[in-house]
């Protein structure tokens, strides 16, 4: 597939971390039908490159992505938010909550970081909220958006949200659809890290590239699982799920290596396996 609207580039030494970028800068990178599909697109072929190991997402220009283009609300049909072409095709091994219209980024089998390098409102922060990690620029400004708009909390948000930041900064910042400077979004925990906005992509690059080289990407994989059935689950079933994979673990090849490149004081050669 051709992408007219994103842009995928590698990173690093031995090209482990994707870099997914919105490229809609006369638009604040805004999100029209054409993104949404090849984000789909790319983010389906990058969980299926095993030479892939960490994405970022980020946008280029002002902003990461200042949500649906209004050219496009304006004509939006009704019925669009349950319409097929936008559902994943069914996969009994993942869980059904991930396979929904924007949920997908859970079920990637990779740890997806949204790089927020300005404005970010509605689905755009969808998208981000939906990521593994959020590191933004200290100038970014963050919006729910969707009462202003006459809308509602819209694709798991209403889930998403009290779960990050607690349930009365979810209300606030969803019945009043604010401005939220970058420094309130870190205190409240709606990203985990800020930077210059001269060096966030540089930041999260070295970050993502770390996880890519140096700890087990089977573990991460495992672990994002886990994470992301943790909501669903009993103390005794998070337990049970932990046990069943520890089992495996220990048989992993990734685990022999990262013994032995402790023992041996070298850098890690993970494999994955």
């Amino acid at each position: 597939m051709t992408f007219t609207q994103i842009e995928l580039s590698r990173f690093g030494e031995q090209e482990r971390v994707a870099v997914v970028t919105l490229m809609r800068p006369d638009k604040m990178n805004a999100l029209t039908k054409v993104m949404e599909a090849e984000l789909r697109e790319v983010f389906a072929q990058l969980d299926r490159d095993d030479s892939v190991r960490v994405i970022v997402m980020t946008g280029n220009g002002r902003a990461f992505c200042a949500g649906m283009d209004i050219d496009e609300l304006e004509v939006l049909p009704p019925d669009d938010i349950s319409e097929m072409a936008w559902m994943r095709p069914y996969d009994m091994n993942r869980r059904a909550d991930y396979q929904s219209r924007y949920s997908y980024f859970p079920a990637v089998r990779k740890p997806i970081i949204s790089a927020i390098n300005g404005a970010v409102a509605g689905l755009g922060l969808v998208l981000a909220l939906y990521s593994d990690m959020r590191f933004a620029s200290d100038k970014a400004i963050f919006s729910t958006a969707f009462a202003k708009r006459g809308l509602i909390a819209e694709h798991g948000i209403a889930y998403l949200l009290p779960r990050i930041v607690g349930p009365g900064h979810a209300a606030d910042l969803l019945f009043s659809s604010r401005k939220v400077t970058a420094q309130e979004a870190l205190s409240m925990g709606l990203v985990e890290r800020l930077f210059s906005p001269d060096t966030l992509l540089d930041q999260t690059l070295i970050y993502a590239e770390d996880l890519a080289l140096n700890v087990s990407p089977r573990s991460v994989r495992v672990i994002k699982q886990q994470l992301g059935e943790s909501p669903f689950q009993t103390l005794a079933e998070s337990i049970a799920l932990a046990n069943r994979e520890m089992f495996l673990s220990i048989q992993s090849d990734d685990f022999t290596e990262g013994v032995a490149h402790f023992i041996e004081r070298r850098p890690a050669r993970f494999s994955g396996s």
